[in-house]
C-alpha cells in the first residue's frame, strides 16, 4: 500500500509526501536527522553485541565441557598442562594452567615440600585462580554497560527525536497556516518515526542484556565451582606430603 499521501484526494493542491523510511529521513532537519542516524547505529552496534556475546558464551560452554571431561578423566594433571601450554582456549583452563604454573613454580623450588611453604602456596594458589577469574569475567563482561546504556537511553533520544518532530509539524501549520494532514503528516510521521526507532534499539537491548547477563552469571558461578575443586585436590595433595 503506497504509504504518500494523495494530495488530490484531500482536496488540496499540497505536493504528494513521501511517508517512507528514506523519506522521512530526507525530509527531517539536521537535528532530526542527527536523531535517526544515533538510533540506527545504536540499534546495529547492539545487535553486533548480542550476535558476538551469544556465540562465544556457547562456545565457551562446549569447551568447558571439553576441558573438565580431560579434567575427570583420572589423567595426569601434569600431562593435561602440557597438553594446554601457554595459550589454554578457554576461562576454566586458563585459571587451570596459572594455578598449575604457580604449582610447577613452587615445585621446582622445592616448596611444596616444605611444610612452613605449604600454606603460603596454597594462599598463592587461590590468589592467583581469582585473578585469572577475574581477568576472563571481565572479557566476557565487555560491552555489557553499552546494552544497558541503550536499553535506558535509546527510549529517551527516541522521545526527544518525537518532540521535535511535533515542533516541526506545528511551525509547519503556523507558517502555511494550513491544518490539512499534508502538511501536518510529514512532522508527524518523523516523530513516530523517532519513537519507533527509540524502541526498536532499546528492547532488543534490554532483552539480550538480562540474558546474556543471566548466562554470564551461571558461567561465573562454574568457574569458581572449578576453582573451589580445583583447590581441594591441590590442598589434599600438600597434605599427603607431609
Amino acid at each position: 500500500m503506497d504509504r504518500a499521501v494523495d494530495a488530490a484526494a484531500l482536496g488540496t493542491n499540497q505536493p504528494v509526501a513521501d511517508l517512507s523510511f528514506l523519506g522521512l529521513f530526507l525530509h527531517a532537519d539536521a537535528i532530526g536527522q542527527t536523531v535517526i542516524v544515533i538510533l540506527i547505529l545504536a540499534s546495529f552496534w547492539s545487535w553486533a553485541v548480542i550476535i558476538e556475546k551469544l556465540v562465544r558464551l556457547r562456545r565457551l560452554q562446549r569447551r568447558a565441557d571439553s576441558f573438565e571431561e580431560m579434567f575427570w578423566s583420572g589423567g595426569s594433571l601434569d600431562a593435561l598442562y602440557d597438553r594446554i601450554g601457554d595459550k589454554p582456549p578457554c576461562p576454566m583452563s586458563a585459571m587451570f594452567a596459572a594455578a598449575m604454573h604457580e604449582w610447577r613454580r613452587a615445585a621446582a623450588k622445592g616448596l611444596a615440600n616444605a611444610a612452613q611453604a605449604r600454606a603460603g602456596l596454597q594462599s598463592r594458589i587461590e590468589r592467583v585462580m581469582g585473578i585469572t577469574l577475574g581477568r576472563e569475567m571481565d572479557r566476557l563482561e565487555r560491552y555489557m554497560s553499552f546494552l544497558a546504556s541503550v536499553g535506558s537511553t535509546a527510549p529517551f533520544i527516541g522521545l526527544f527525536g518525537t518532540v521535535w518532530g511535533i515542533m516541526n509539524a506545528f511551525n509547519a501549520i503556523a507558517a502555511s497556516k494550513n491544518t490539512s494532514l499534508a502538511v501536518v503528516a510529514p512532522g508527524i510521521a518523523e516523530a513516530l518515526f523517532a519513537t519507533a526507532l527509540g524502541l526498536v534499539a532499546a528492547v532488543p537491548a534490554v532483552v539480550a542484556f538480562n540474558k546474556i547477563n543471566s548466562e554470564l552469571g551461571r558461567y561465573g558461578g562454574r568457574l569458581e565451582a572449578f576453582s573451589d575443586e580445583f583447590n581441594a585436590i591441590l590442598s589434599r595433595q600438600l597434605e599427603e606430603k607431609s
